[in-house]
Parts: structure tokens; C-alpha cells; sequence
């Protein structure tokens, strides 16, 4: 069967490029082949570029017909059932708007689509057919959707992304999708001949399932790669660290990028148990200790007063950074490498919470305690996050160790999700949600009862003062995203226009009334989603 035609060695391929050029520069600057100059010239070049497509077309030649591709692979999980699907044609058709000003009361579906696609995962469905356009396009333009996106689309979405270049990137990370097979010379071609994406998606996907393998794979080609891809790689390991990465961890020590020897270093000070952390341990222990010739018991610290090459080989960067001490630099990335466990021995007996209590003698306290607070992320170590963070109600809202919204927001993050979520509720409490912002990013979604409903009452609180709405539209966004749909129903009280104060910021209340529509509407929505997801399983 003849299909496919390919075009003949015309002379008018000369011809069609002398329209473009035309067309390019105008036809004021330039006569069309075929057209007098003057008022008539647009007109003539649109007629010669009419003939000069009828001419290209009809020249075509035959040609064999093109390989047909291959059948699309069978997806084995349960279809999407209907309401669900008809839900997920609404999301991808929505769009991001470009206008300014009021949101109006529509939810965002845009912001909702990450959430949906996490629910549906969850429940292991798989996407209509006619749907993967569509879903393939969303994943094109929001990179964050793309893990989400390409593990629902599953494997006839990578199919169908090998007949459009537009939906390439699916290919670079499908590979991943491909680890858990058995087919090892696979693995290895591809680990050996592909893209750089696809090598840092392929090792991504096997450590998350079997760390030994993806070091080995990655041990093997080690001296061979580049310094910046040995970085990027490197880093693939705080997936499933454990004692088995020491040794491959140690001879990264030796590499000659000061990048890759710092961040083995920072993966083996993760290690308690570790030679270099037992190095760290002995340089931090020497410089601080309990005083007791004071009026009360009080750290002392004597930073370091050098540098020197096996320091700098274990990760100690010598330069600080412009504005900053040497020796308070030096001492900082000791005392972050060191285990915590060596400050009770060292200082006392004495727990995290009594440790940090102590005062620190000549303005120290600082330095000291924020290295504690990146030791205490670093080490996933609850008992000292929480006694760095220090009670939520505290005057300080700081904490004892913090110093920004950041460094809590981090520390918060070695709390499992109902102590993290009392915490930052208790915080709400006592210093409202200006602060508050970055710690609810780290919350469990959907939020728990007690920090919903502290953040309601701080949003209720700030309307009722007459506060600028949009100060709030960040956290009023969150809420949409995060809050317990069944809290929807507590709203009810607030979608009126509340009376205004004499000192309200004007039209405020018409704001704030239209922001708690939204989030009721919102919150509904995410309801309905949830039940559409259920429907199929509990028939």
C-alpha cells in the first residue's frame, strides 16, 4: 500500500524561498516576484504564495507507507470511574488566569490538580485514553506535576509520549518507572548510553526500592563521570542512607571537587556512627564545655583556631564566607557534624532540653545553637528539634536555637505529623498567622482538627479587627489546599459581609467575606472529589 509521498526535486523550491524572504523583509523593501510594486504588492505575494503551495502539493511523490507503531501496552489497574473521569476533564481544561484584580469565589482547580492526582494514585486507577493529551500537556508546562502525572498516566502515557517530541520529557523519566524490572542489561544500557535525566531519574528509582544496587551501579562508573554529575548523583544517596554507604562515602572524601567531597561528608555526618562522625565528635567536644566557676553552670566556647588539611578533608570549607568570623565559621560546620549524642557525655549528663537552657558565656549562644538546630535536621533528632523549637507560646517566638521562620520550619520537620501539627496550632495561638506561614507549609495535609481550627479562629480573629485581607490571601490559599474539607461546615457563620469598623480598611469586609466563599467552596469541592474517588471501591 502506498501512503506516505515525498516531495520532488522542483525548481520552484527556489521560487518558495524567494516569497519568503519577501514576506520577511515587506514588500516595501522588497517586490514580490510576481507582483508590480505599489498598493497591489501584499496582495500579489499572498497570490504567488497560493500558487507556489498548489505547485508544492501536487508535485509530491508517492512513497512506501511508514511503519505502523506498535500497538499501545495494555494498563492493568481498574478503569477511573465516570464521575471521576468527567472531574479530571474539568481540572486539565482549567487553566491559569492571566487577569488581575478579586479572585472571585470559583475555586483555583489549577491548585487542586496536584491533590486529585495524589488521591487517584492512592486509589490505583487508570486514566481514560482520551484523557492522556491533555494530562501529558499539564505535565509539559508544571514540572511539579510530572512524577504525579506520568505514575497515573502509567504505561500508555510514555507510549503515547514516543509519537510527540512535545511530550519528550515523559521518556527521560519513564525510565525510573522501569527500575523495578528485572531486565538488568537494560538497567545497565541505559545507565551506560543515556541521557543525563534519564541516568539521574534510573538511579532516583532504583535507591528508593534497592539502595545496595543503585550504589554499585553508581560505584561502577564513578571515575569515569564528570565532577558536576558526580555531585548531582552523590546526592541521590540521602535516599535509604545507612551504614552500607560509609565505605563508598569515604573514598568520596578523596574526589577532587571540593562539592563532591562536602556533601559526603555532609551524607556521612548523617551517619552517628560513622569514622568521620566519631572525627567530628572529638574536634566539637574540644571546643565547648560547662564552666562551673560562675554564679551559674555556663557553656564555654573556644573556637577552632585553624584549619587544617584533615579538616578540610572531612568536609570543613576553610574560607567563610564575606562578613563572617573564621573561627565562628569553622566552629559552626564542627558542631553541625558532630553527633548530638556526644553533648550529654560532654556536658553533664545533662538532656537537650537542659543543654540548651544553659546561658553561653562572651555571645556565643547564637553561633552555637544554630549549628545545633542544622545538626538536629540533619540527624532527623526530635528530642533536640524540640528543644531548640521550645514551646510554641513562648514570648520568643523564635525558640531557643531559631533564628528565622526557615530554621523552625526545619526543625519542625523531624516531629511526626500530629506533634508537628499541635505545635504550630499552639504557635497560631499565641502570635497569630503572620509568622505562621511557613510553618503550616510543612503540616500534614489534610491538616489536623486542632491547626484548622486555630487557623480559622486567626483568620475569624483578623477579620473581625478590620485587617487588610490580602495579608492574608497566603495562608486563606493553604487552607483551601489543606484544610479538612469537614471543617466546611464551620464556616457557614462567616460568608456574610461583616459590619465594618470605623477603622477598617475599606471594602475589607466585602473581601474577606468572598475569600471564606471561595474556601467553603473550595473545601466542598475536594469533598466531592474524594467521594468520586470512593464511589467505584465502596459499590
Amino acid at each position: 500500500m502506498i501512503r506516505n509521498s515525498t516531495p520532488p526535486e522542483a525548481p520552484a523550491t527556489g521560487a518558495w524561498e524567494e516569497l519568503v524572504t519577501t514576506a520577511l523583509l515587506g514588500t516595501d523593501r522588497r517586490t514580490p516576484p510576481a507582483g508590480a510594486p505599489g498598493r497591489t504588492a501584499p496582495v500579489a505575494l499572498l497570490d504567488a504564495a497560493a500558487v507556489q503551495t498548489v505547485r508544492r502539493r501536487a508535485g509530491l511523490r508517492p512513497a512506501p507507507a511508514a511503519r505502523r507503531p506498535e500497538p499501545a501496552p495494555k494498563d492493568p489497574r481498574p478503569p477511573l470511574p465516570a464521575a471521576a473521569g468527567r472531574r479530571l476533564a474539568m481540572l486539565l481544561a482549567d487553566r491559569p488566569g492571566t487577569a488581575a484584580g478579586r479572585r472571585g469565589t470559583a475555586p483555583d482547580l489549577t491548585e487542586l490538580l496536584p491533590q486529585w492526582l495524589a488521591a487517584v494514585n492512592a486509589h490505583g486507577y487508570a486514566p481514560p485514553p482520551e484523557a492522556l493529551p491533555a494530562l501529558l500537556d499539564a505535565a509539559r508546562g508544571r514540572t511539579d506535576l510530572r512524577p504525579a502525572a506520568l505514575a497515573f498516566g502509567g504505561p500508555r502515557a510514555r507510549w503515547l509520549a514516543g509519537l510527540n517530541p512535545d511530550w519528550r520529557f515523559a521518556l527521560r523519566a519513564a525510565p525510573g518507572a522501569a527500575a523495578g524490572s528485572e531486565d538488568a542489561g537494560r538497567v545497565r544500557r541505559l545507565w551506560e548510553e543515556g541521557l543525563f535525566a534519564e541516568r539521574v531519574a534510573l538511579l532516583a528509582s532504583i535507591r528508593s526500592r534497592t539502595p545496595a544496587v543503585a550504589r554499585e551501579l553508581l560505584a561502577g562508573s564513578w571515575a569515569t563521570e564528570r565532577a558536576e554529575d558526580r555531585l548531582m548523583f552523590l546526592d541521590s544517596l540521602r535516599t535509604g542512607l545507612g551504614p552500607d554507604d560509609e565505605a563508598f562515602l569515604e573514598e568520596a572524601l578523596a574526589d577532587r571537587s571540593r562539592n563532591v567531597r562536602s556533601t559526603a561528608a555532609e551524607l556521612l555526618s548523617a551517619l552517628p556512627g560513622s569514622a568521620l562522625a566519631s572525627r567530628m565528635a572529638g574536634r566539637a567536644r574540644s571546643c565547648v564545655a560547662v564552666d562551673h566557676t560562675r554564679g551559674t553552670p555556663t557553656l564555654v566556647v573556644e573556637a577552632p583556631h585553624e584549619c587544617d588539611s584533615a579538616m578540610e578533608r572531612d568536609g570543613i570549607a576553610a574560607k567563610a564566607p564575606a562578613g563572617r568570623g573564621e573561627r565562628s565559621w569553622w566552629l559552626g560546620q564542627l558542631v553541625e557534624a558532630a553527633p548530638l549524642a556526644t553533648w550529654p557525655g560532654r556536658l553533664g549528663g545533662r538532656t537537650p532540653r537542659e543543654i540548651v537552657a544553659l546561658p553561653v558565656a562572651d555571645g556565643w549562644q547564637g553561633e552555637l545553637h544554630a549549628a545545633w538546630c542544622r545538626a538536629a535536621v540533619r540527624q532527623r533528632d526530635a528530642p533536640w528539634a524540640r528543644a531548640l523549637l521550645g514551646p510554641p507560646a513562648a514570648s520568643d517566638a523564635g525558640g531557643p536555637g531559631a533564628v528565622s521562620l526557615a530554621e523552625r520550619a526545619k526543625l519542625l520537620g523531624t516531629l511526626d505529623a500530629a506533634e508537628r501539627a499541635d505545635w504550630v496550632a499552639g504557635f497560631i495561638a499565641a502570635h497569630g498567622l503572620p509568622e505562621a506561614f511557613q510553618l503550616l507549609g510543612v503540616c500534614a495535609v489534610p491538616w489536623a482538627a486542632p491547626l484548622g481550627r486555630a487557623v480559622v479562629d486567626a483568620l475569624n480573629i483578623a477579620r473581625d479587627a478590620g485587617s487588610y485581607p490580602w495579608s492574608f490571601s497566603g495562608v486563606m490559599g493553604l487552607a483551601e489546599r489543606c484544610l479538612d474539607p469537614a471543617e466546611a461546615s464551620r464556616l457557614d457563620g462567616l460568608l456574610a459581609v461583616p459590619d465594618e469598623a470605623e477603622d477598617a480598611s475599606p471594602g475589607a469586609g466585602g473581601y474577606w467575606a468572598e475569600a471564606f466563599q471561595r474556601l467553603v467552596t473550595t473545601l466542598r469541592l475536594r469533598s466531592a472529589m474524594a467521594g468520586e474517588l470512593e464511589a467505584a471501591r465502596a459499590g
